[in-house]
């Protein structure tokens, strides 16, 4: 069961050979399993398996494909480690049954059931808690030139619009991510993460997903493996924010911002 009474970590593992993040790429189940074994210890509350790429740019991979990446990854861990809250990271309603059938007991779906039209209808039936987020495009078209004339109030608009959507469709328990990098420039990102607390009007738990972003990494004329000191910069202010989930490559740092975070809310 998911309790959001403290901020909580999310940690990304993308069986994927072509994520945007090195580190975070794991094709075998062996070191999916010890990748999962060190975010577990490291106090990750959430492991995020996705096996399908969503980078700017990424082409779509088969159904089947996505399905064979993941399902077996998350029985393994689901096996090992009963405990531990697995999502699937996917906009593929039928990718999203499977991983549920396997174990997995949230759904975090980048494109809130605008790719797959099946995908709301699905989430109901399954009665898992559901991720929707704002996107720009899709992956492959998202980061050609992104435009708003007023981002926050969009993505605002967009995340109220969804959660009624995703009420309606019989879904309980809606999270919702404003998408950083997702059909948005640094800018956008940045104007975002200082209007996070807007969202609160939608009285719905907030994720973030900023880890190693481009908005850190060219911001500092880094990259995305030197770019966490950067992200946990990032992350305290969205925790000052009210941030409720941290989805994050890096567990260790997450914990400790909250902790910190927590720490100083409590003074």
């Amino acid at each position: 069961m998911l309790v959001l009474d403290k901020p909580r970590v999310m940690g990304i593992i993308n069986i994927t050979p072509d994520s945007f993040y090195t580190g975070s790429r794991k094709q075998h189940t062996d070191e999916v399993m010890q990748l999962t074994e060190r975010m577990i210890a490291e106090g990750a509350d959430i492991i995020d398996i996705g096996g399908q790429s969503t980078r700017p740019g990424s082409k779509r991979i088969s159904i089947q494909e996505e399905t064979d990446r993941t399902a077996p990854a998350i029985e393994r861990i689901v096996q090992h480690f009963p405990n531990t809250l697995i999502s699937i990271d996917t906009y593929s309603s039928e990718v999203a049954k499977s991983a549920v059938q396997a174990g997995a007991s949230i759904i975090n779906d980048i494109s809130s059931g605008d790719m797959d039209p099946a995908m709301l209808p699905v989430v109901a039936s399954l009665q898992t808690p559901y991720i929707c987020m704002h996107m720009q495009g899709t992956p492959d078209t998202m980061q050609k030139d992104p435009h708003y004339d007023n981002v926050t109030l969009t993505v605002l608009d967009y995340l109220i619009h969804k959660a009624d959507e995703c009420r309606k469709a019989g879904i309980n328990d809606i999270i919702v991510d404003p998408g950083f990098g997702f059909g948005k420039t640094i800018a956008h990102n940045f104007t975002l993460l200082k209007s996070l607390p807007a969202l609160q009007i939608i009285q719905r738990p907030v994720m973030v997903g900023l880890s190693r972003k481009s908005t850190i990494y060219k911001t500092l004329h880094s990259t995305p493996e030197a770019a966490l000191n950067g992200t946990t910069a990032l992350h305290t202010i969205a925790l000052l924010n009210g941030a409720n989930i941290l989805r994050v490559h890096d567990v260790k740092e997450a914990k400790e911002a909250i902790d910190l975070f927590t720490a100083y809310k409590n003074a």
